[in-house]
């Protein structure tokens, strides 16, 4: 078995008590167990945001200096978003483990965080983006909640019929990862099988098919021509 380290983080005092860092753990746990790691410490943060940098996370930094030290080069983290939320704040981040040849993985697909350099520009900017999504889905809760409040109060029965791929958090996640992995070169055949690796599911929670990856990067090319030409 491959020995790894743990790293667990709750941004709030509140969450110390609750249900993060059981879940958080149980998660990771569980990724370990099916991809053959043995988790041998674990170091975590509490009540810290996921904005604040390496210096002022006590937890994160004993787990760097643990890899550097310790020949441990894999930390297991349950989504990206444990790391940092700020996407600014966890490429520092990913740097640190990278100068220690340390992979940074993600429970959640098994994404490898620390994949790709300067070298490898598009695992680099798919790196980027799983942050960029993160910290945007912290920002977006309160919209959601207002247009939640605003669709209650006009309840009248009318269908709005079925809304374009990209409408929700997760989707908008997924459908920046097939355009990111387009530019990269990559063809719908191939996209489809990242995003099945990665354990991303369709809308109706069915794999990916290249034939769906195909139809949904068409029409959102499409929509961005068409707001092109009216701006």
């Amino acid at each position: 078995m491959t020995k790894a380290v743990s790293y667990l983080r709750v941004s709030s005092v509140g969450q110390v008590e609750g249900d993060g860092f059981p879940r958080q753990r149980s998660a990771i746990q569980k990724f370990a167990d099916s991809n053959d790691y043995e988790i041998v410490e674990e170091f975590r943060d509490e009540g810290v945001s996921g904005t604040m940098e390496l210096e002022h996370r006590s937890g994160l930094a004993a787990c760097l200096a643990r890899v550097e030290d310790n020949g441990v080069h894999v930390v297991l983290v349950e989504t990206s978003d444990r790391l940092a939320r700020d996407s600014m704040v966890a490429e520092l981040i990913i740097r640190q483990f990278q100068k220690a040849e340390c992979k940074v993985i993600s429970a959640s697909g098994g994404v490898d965080l620390t994949a790709g350099d300067d070298s490898n520009p598009t695992a680099k900017l798919v790196r980027q983006i799983l942050a960029a999504v993160a910290e945007f889905d912290r920002c977006v809760i309160v919209l959601k909640l207002r247009a939640a409040r605003e669709r209650l109060r006009k309840k009248n029965g009318k269908c709005e019929g079925r809304k374009a791929y990209g409408a929700t958090m997760n989707e908008m996640g997924a459908l920046a990862l097939m355009q990111a992995y387009r530019d990269g070169g990559y063809g719908s055949e191939a996209i489809a099988e990242k995003l099945n690796t990665a354990g991303m599911k369709t809308r109706s929670g069915k794999p990916w098919q290249s034939g769906t990856i195909r139809k949904i990067l068409a029409r959102t090319r499409t929509l961005a021509e068409k707001r092109a030409r009216i701006a």
